[in-house]
């Protein structure tokens, strides 16, 4: 029963791993979305809240706004050790959202604000599949504040940092195993905080580089909401109908460093690592506000491994209109080979990305992009309770944004 609660919880924070963890994606803004993912070496406006707050005093206009949306259709197949039985998620569609709002308050000085989700899905298994005693089904929903301020050193050098407001709640259901064969329920809500500083230099003329680093934030549940239904009644002592818990895990850091090089006035060549530190998960501990003898605080190892994403990607200005953008990148799965559960189905991953921006008018900029991620197939097992299997996934995101700079 305590691996039962303790693999559940990992949902309230490792909701990165749904949206951005083995297949990391940032979708805060549909220009870098559609370059790959790139964002650290662009000077795109507001959006630079997000993706490198020292390249938002470069911003051209005096006042810049973004907003966007891009929905999330994923799902992943299980197919069963030894045997032909296959399952198939049915997940919600997904969608994050951002905002970005920034102005100049004197020529070095640039201030803004960030609204965005960067964390946050929904996974839906079939109630009665094989793998119902891990996990049926859970609808995550984080949103973040930033408010950030960005100075311009000279011609050449801009820095940048931002506090992370995180809220979020997390609503999980899962089935309880034989002798209780119920349902259990939990859901809770949390705030974090953090950083996000940015440094954007431009060498030359054509080279940009930029760095970036988001903090590690701490999320932590007080007194969480549990639920048991259907429980016989010999044991609904053990197994209350409703009870509280605390825990808490951190996020992890995140290091970006990108290039960006214009090879002619119509051509720009980009590439970009981002470096993940997960082997901050470590384990998971859970503390039940009341005990039972059956219901007791638990603590579960994780193991995940730091990752390190490469990007590749190019802009291609069609005409003073029209901008084109691609990419491509590589995800490899921070999960541990013994600790994989079918909550966070993170795999290996190959994504590509394509986008188009369309200015009708003096400042009004028409943001279109596409993400396709592939999860490559593997046997993976989670240990603890001997069930393995192949998965693979499949994700496609289109997305859709308006700039707006005066």
């Amino acid at each position: 029963m305590r691996k039962l609660l303790s693999i559940s919880l990992l949902l309230l924070f490792a909701s990165s791993q749904i949206i951005a963890g083995g297949y990391q994606v940032r979708l805060q803004g549909q220009k870098q979305t559609g370059i790959g993912l790139i964002g650290t070496p662009f000077a795109y406006g507001a959006s630079s809240i997000f993706f490198n707050p020292g390249s938002l005093s470069f911003m051209k206009d005096t006042y810049s706004f973004s907003a966007g949306v891009s929905p999330i259709f994923s799902n992943a197949l299980y197919r069963a050790q030894g045997s032909d039985y296959e399952a198939m998620t049915d997940n919600p569609t997904g969608t994050p959202f951002y905002f970005y709002g920034a102005g100049k308050v004197t020529e070095k000085m640039t201030v803004g604000v960030g609204v965005y989700t960067p964390f946050g899905s929904s996974v839906k298994w079939d109630k009665g599949w094989t793998g119902k005693y891990l996990i049926q089904e859970i609808a995550l929903q984080t949103i973040f504040f930033q408010p950030t301020v960005s100075y311009k050193l000279n011609d050449k050098v801009g820095i940048g940092a931002g506090l992370c407001v995180a809220t979020g709640s997390v609503d999980l259901t899962r089935a309880v195993p034989a002798p209780v064969n119920g349902t259990f329920n939990m859901n809770g809500n949390t705030t974090a905080y953090g950083f996000n500083a940015g440094l954007y230099l431009t060498p030359t003329e054509k080279l940009k580089i930029g760095i970036d680093y988001r903090s590690n934030m701490t999320m932590s549940i007080e007194n969480g909401d549990t639920k048991f239904t259907e429980i016989p009644v010999a044991l609904v002592d053990n197994f209350p109908a409703s009870g509280n818990f605390n825990a808490e895990l951190p996020l992890p850091a995140n290091l970006d460093v990108g290039i960006a090089y214009d090879v002619t006035d119509k051509l720009t060549l980009a590439a970009e690592m981002n470096y993940v530190f997960w082997s901050v998960y470590d384990s998971l501990v859970i503390d039940f506000v009341e005990n039972t003898d059956l219901l007791t605080d638990s603590r579960n190892p994780r193991e995940y491994t730091n990752s390190m994403i490469l990007r590749f990607g190019g802009e291609y200005r069609i005409s003073d209109k029209i901008h084109a953008r691609a990419g491509i990148y590589y995800d490899p799965a921070p999960t541990s080979e013994d600790y994989f559960t079918p909550e966070t189905v993170s795999l290996n991953t190959l994504a590509f990305t394509v986008g188009l921006s369309i200015m009708p008018i003096k400042g009004l900029s028409i943001d279109l992009s596409y993400l396709q991620l592939n999860g490559m197939e593997d046997e993976r097992m989670y240990k603890p309770d001997n069930f393995g299997g192949t998965y693979m996934t499949r994700t496609f995101v289109p997305g859709f944004g308006v700039s707006y700079s005066f």
